[in-house]
């Protein structure tokens, strides 16, 4: 899934940035409001991290241009500030979540997990399709009860047509919500990392799941 990240602390961002990377997310990151602003306004994304006190373009007021765009997108905030009044001001300006620093990185993939499956309405952590299985929590992915070994971006990938699935998804599309904003759409990355997940969830199956909707993109559903 991809994040927007905006934080003005260039050590923590580039630790935040790093371990969401590592969990599987596409990150775009900026250290002020209005780089920020122009992100969200350039990108779709599935979760927005901001921090509240930012340089030229405040964290709340970034809150409202992300919301503008996808009233649908939920957005974390990030502060140093912990009284009830701040954490009002965020939630009334339509923050969906508060995170005060310090923060535990495990606390932070939490919040983004239970965001993430608000914003699609899926109450379990499991995204399944006939016998395929990819678990949030675990990151444990199963077809038929076996389990599969996938890199970071190919769980990526395939969370995110489990997040769609039966619905056909453009090249674009894909590349938009797994790939950062550096990504370049002159390659065929994304057919390449099809390739390798076809060949971990569909070889030796009869029951092909990955199929290649000619001259338009990929669909993840079970075959008529």
């Amino acid at each position: 899934m991809r994040i927007l990240l905006v934080e003005d602390n260039k050590p923590l961002i580039r630790i935040i940035e790093k371990r969401l990377s590592e969990e599987g997310y596409s990150v775009d990151s900026c250290v002020d409001g209005d780089e920020g602003a122009g992100f969200a306004n350039s990108y779709d994304y599935d979760l927005a991290i901001l921090d509240i006190m930012l340089p030229k373009v405040s964290g709340l007021e970034l809150l409202k241009t992300v919301k503008t765009r996808n009233s649908l997108t939920p957005v974390l905030l990030l502060t140093a500030k912990d009284s009830v009044s701040d954490k009002v001001a965020g939630l009334d300006a339509g923050a969906d979540d508060y995170l005060v620093k310090p923060f535990a990185f495990d606390e932070l993939l939490a919040r983004i997990r239970a965001l993430l499956r608000r914003q699609t309405d899926i109450e379990s952590s499991v995204l399944s399709i006939a016998d395929l299985t990819l678990d949030l929590l675990t990151r444990k992915v199963l077809r038929a009860s076996k389990e599969i070994s996938l890199t970071a971006k190919e769980f990526s990938l395939l969370e995110y047509m489990l997040r769609n699935k039966q619905r056909i998804l453009t090249r674009s599309q894909i590349a938009d919500h797994v790939w950062n904003y550096s990504f370049d759409s002159g390659t065929n990355i994304v057919d390449v990392y099809i390739r390798y997940l076809r060949r971990k969830i569909d070889d030796g199956e009869q029951n092909k799941l990955i199929q290649t909707i000619r001259g338009v993109g990929y669909a993840l559903r079970e075959e008529a």
